[in-house]
């Protein structure tokens, strides 16, 4: 057992990753890759990674799910009044970072961020549990709180509010779209001489190259 952190390493062999041997679209890459994650059976595929930086220029970030991919973007839904949410309203860019440690793989992907439409929101809000649904009203996400009490008394309360009949979505919760310009994917290689192929967009086409690992 390695004794210190800097003792910690892995070498990864298990594949390569070439130009030739990818689509033409890093949309259709990406779910080839997804869909590999998600038949190798690791936890939640679907995690990622939302990088955000403040007005002042300090990076954040946490991990969030992604709820959708198409051409358009990668969405994922939160508190619009979350810090995530202030900071995407003073800087509309992010950064998403997907791991999947078993595969050896890691996708990166960068664009700037729009909120989706209030009706995807609400098609979106309404196939969650019911639970979640409750949850999105309970929580003032980010804000300070005495105690966990505060959300039990809330919850409680608003299950009793809504008994019986649909929650409606709150105005302050929703869907947001990074809409991306740069989609990298990176694979495990021995002797940290990783493979990685980025795509970038140009005048709306999208090029490939490789990156010195």
């Amino acid at each position: 057992m390695p004794s210190t952190i800097s003792d910690l390493r892995k070498e990864y062999t298990l594949k390569g990753l070439d130009a030739v041997d990818v689509s033409e679209n890093p949309i259709n890459q990406f779910r080839r890759w997804f869909d590999a994650a998600l038949a190798a059976g690791g936890p939640e595929p679907n995690a990622m990674h939302v990088s955000t930086v403040t007005a002042e220029g300090r990076p954040d970030g946490r991990i969030v799910l992604l709820k959708e991919v198409s051409d358009a973007g990668f969405v994922f839904y939160t508190n619009y009044e979350s810090r995530k949410g202030q900071e995407l309203a003073a800087n509309p860019f992010a950064a998403l970072t997907f791991f999947y440690q078993s595969l050896e793989q890691q996708i990166r992907i960068e664009g700037r961020v729009e909120k989706v439409s209030p009706d995807e929101s609400t098609a979106y809000f309404h196939s969650r549990p019911r639970g979640s649904q409750i949850g999105a009203w309970v929580s003032n996400q980010s804000h300070t709180i005495d105690d966990r009490d505060v959300l039990k008394t809330r919850q409680q309360a608003l299950e009793a509010q809504f008994a019986d009949q649909e929650i409606p979505r709150p105005d302050h919760w929703g869907g947001y779209r990074v809409v991306p310009d740069a989609i990298e994917f990176w694979q495990g290689r021995p002797s940290r001489l990783h493979d990685r192929i980025r795509y970038r967009l140009e005048n709306g086409i999208w090029l490939i190259e490789r990156l010195a690992p």
